[in-house]
Formats: C-alpha cells, sequence, structure tokens
C-alpha cells in the first residue's frame, strides 16, 4: 500500500478520491454532506482542498493500483500564538479496506510531518459514539469532552462531535 503526500498539480487522483469521497458518505460519515451529495459537490470540495495544499495544508492517500484506501489531511495554525499546533482533517478509509492499518498508517504520516514542521500539539474532532473513537484511543489520543448537536449526519439527523488532542514528543 503505497502512501503518497500529494501537491496541487496531483489533481490526477480525483476520481479515485470522488470515489472514496462517495464511498464513506454512502456509509454513514460525517463529512460535511448530506446523502444527496451530488458530483459537482464532491468535485468542488476536492478542488478547494487541492488550491489549498501547501505550506499549511498537507494532503496524504494511501492506494492500491489507482483505487484510494485513504486519506487525510493536516492543517497548520497561522496564527502566530498557534504556530505550535495543527488540525487533523477528514481521516477517510475505505470500507474495504478497514481494519487493514490503513488508518494507522495516515495517522503516522500526519504526526511525523507535524513534528518534523516543529508542531507540538495535534487536535480533531470526530463524529461522537462512533468507531473512530476507539480508533483514536487507541492511538493516544485524548478525549475533551463533546459538543451537541454539532453537525448533521448524511441523512440530516444532528449528532455529538467529540474533540480530541494528541501532545508530541
Amino acid at each position: 500500500m503505497p502512501l503518497i503526500t500529494l501537491t496541487a498539480q496531483d489533481r490526477d487522483w480525483m476520481p479515485a478520491l470522488g470515489e472514496l469521497f462517495f464511498q464513506v458518505v454512502d456509509e454513514g460519515a460525517s463529512l460535511g454532506f448530506l446523502a444527496d451529495v451530488d458530483e459537482p459537490q464532491m468535485r468542488d470540495y476536492w478542488e478547494q482542498v487541492f488550491d489549498q495544499i501547501g505550506p499549511r495544508h498537507r494532503l496524504w492517500l494511501l492506494h492500491e493500483g489507482s483505487q484510494v484506501l485513504g486519506t487525510v489531511q493536516l492543517s497548520l495554525c497561522g496564527k502566530p500564538n498557534g504556530r505550535h499546533r495543527g488540525e487533523v482533517q477528514k481521516l477517510m478509509v475505505h470500507p474495504s479496506a478497514r481494519r487493514r492499518g490503513v488508518a494507522v498508517q495516515l495517522m503516522a504520516a500526519v504526526e511525523t510531518a507535524a513534528r518534523e514542521a516543529g508542531l507540538s500539539l495535534l487536535v480533531l474532532d470526530t463524529t461522537a459514539q462512533s468507531p473512530a473513537e476507539h480508533f483514536y484511543q487507541s492511538q493516544g489520543w485524548q478525549r475533551t469532552g463533546e459538543i451537541p448537536r454539532f453537525a448533521a449526519n448524511p441523512d440530516g439527523t444532528l449528532h455529538a462531535t467529540a474533540v480530541y488532542w494528541k501532545l508530541l514528543d
């Protein structure tokens, strides 16, 4: 499973990223979209991600051939009082690739890059009471709490989000 750090020029991965996107939304993942998300919305999302890639925003993917097994993003804080921290965003793992170490590899890449960038703190949020919480806790993340009615699931029902942090060595 090769791991790639994408650049803004790697947009040829967009069809495979789109397939992953639709798979995880169909499985009920809360990525900021509802079940009626369509191709133009998905494309617009990935175009915005690729437009952000640079010194303060990174994107990784793990693949087998042309199939994207998973992806994750890291956004470094640009504010003077927050240059020590980053936010992990949109960890997505294809349903067929779950329990194969994809998320572990992607999060290891994030943590390595964060350390190399001089970060000492990472934060993220995820759907409360979801299997993702167990994963993050198993990787040493600390749960701060949750915010009720934070976002809508793809079916439109509101759910709480759990907020996590991790100090880096």
